[in-house]
């Protein structure tokens, strides 16, 4: 399905973020971000088939990564200093909110995710560059308040996600040169917008997690190894702490997969990851205690054609 936008011309992780292909709460709409071009592509989506129902400006450069709550949709823009920008959804049209703009930290700050609370009061943005995590209050309108930098200890972050508790999980691909040196954290956001480390820095016994997904009951949190083609996977306790399901790394993809990115099905029962590397997708069966079952790959795609995001139904 054509986006009606440009792509940025790389092959593996030319975008490196998290979020850049995302389903709507009630999945009926898929946003897409068209990097080279500057706009995001909304689908409607009918089952297996798409619909192309707006494409809109991004309200900056080189957008990666959009987050979704109600009406309002959140795009981050990546190029230069980086911004999110707030948008709202009228079942005809994106349009951008006025004045909603919110720099990042810096110039070069790596902007790589973007995520919204549950109750939709907070924003949180990673940058990958200076590695710290961002948060911003939302206003009723939609609009977002000013910028709250925090400083993270573990290095290497890269990817957040809200969990359905309130507790914001981070993936952090760990220091440079360490032998599957990953680890995964969990955060809570205080009033002030800074933030509370609930579970710091649990090894996933993987490199290069980049990408994280939430299972929609709150169960579960999986991982991507992006560099060890594996998934390793945690639960998540009520109070948003995390801890290891079984021995942590639960499944694996064929060497040099690159599993790029996961997502996990609506109903709980599967997870997905984007093999960058072999051109394939991942498909592992969720058990009652987290625990996953290989069922193979989905293959026949090119594996440099510089695919980025997975969502699933």
């Amino acid at each position: 399905f054509e986006t009606g936008g440009r792509g940025s011309g790389g092959t593996i992780d030319p975008l490196q973020s998290q979020g850049s292909l995302t389903l709507s709460q009630d999945h009926k709409l898929l946003f897409a971000a068209n990097a080279g071009s500057g706009t995001v592509s909304v689908f409607r989506v009918h089952g297996a088939w798409l619909e192309l129902a707006d494409r809109a400006p991004s309200g900056g450069s080189e957008p990666l990564s959009i987050a979704q709550n109600g009406s309002f949709v959140y795009v981050l823009n990546g190029a230069a200093a980086g911004a999110v920008v707030a948008f709202r959804w009228d079942d005809r049209k994106l349009r951008q909110i006025p004045g909603s703009t919110r720099f990042l930290s810096g110039t070069s700050a790596g902007g790589s995710s973007v995520t919204v609370s549950p109750d939709n009061k907070t924003l949180v943005v990673t940058e990958r560059l200076t590695n710290n995590i961002d948060t911003f209050a939302i206003n009723a309108d939609g609009t977002l308040g000013p910028i709250v930098v925090n400083g993270s200890n573990p290095p290497g972050v890269f990817s957040a996600t809200y969990a359905p508790n309130g507790a914001v999980v981070v993936s952090e691909t760990g220091p440079g040169g360490a032998t599957n040196g990953s680890t995964i954290s969990s955060f809570s956001v205080l009033g002030n917008g800074k933030l509370a480390a609930i579970t710091a820095s649990v090894p996933t016994l993987g490199a290069a997690n980049c990408w994280n997904a939430i299972s929609p009951n709150g169960k579960w949190v999986y991982v991507s190894n992006a560099a060890s083609s594996s998934i390793s996977g945690f639960a998540i306790e009520s109070n948003g702490a995390l801890t290891p399901i079984a021995g942590t790394v639960l499944a694996s993809n064929p060497p040099g997969s690159a599993n790029l990115d996961i997502a996990v099905s609506s109903d709980n029962s599967y997870a997905y990851t984007l093999n960058s590397g072999t051109g394939t997708i991942g498909i592992f069966a969720i058990q009652r205690d987290g625990s996953l079952v290989g069922l193979g790959q989905i293959d026949g795609l090119p594996a440099a054609a510089g695919f980025n995001g997975i969502a699933a139904l």
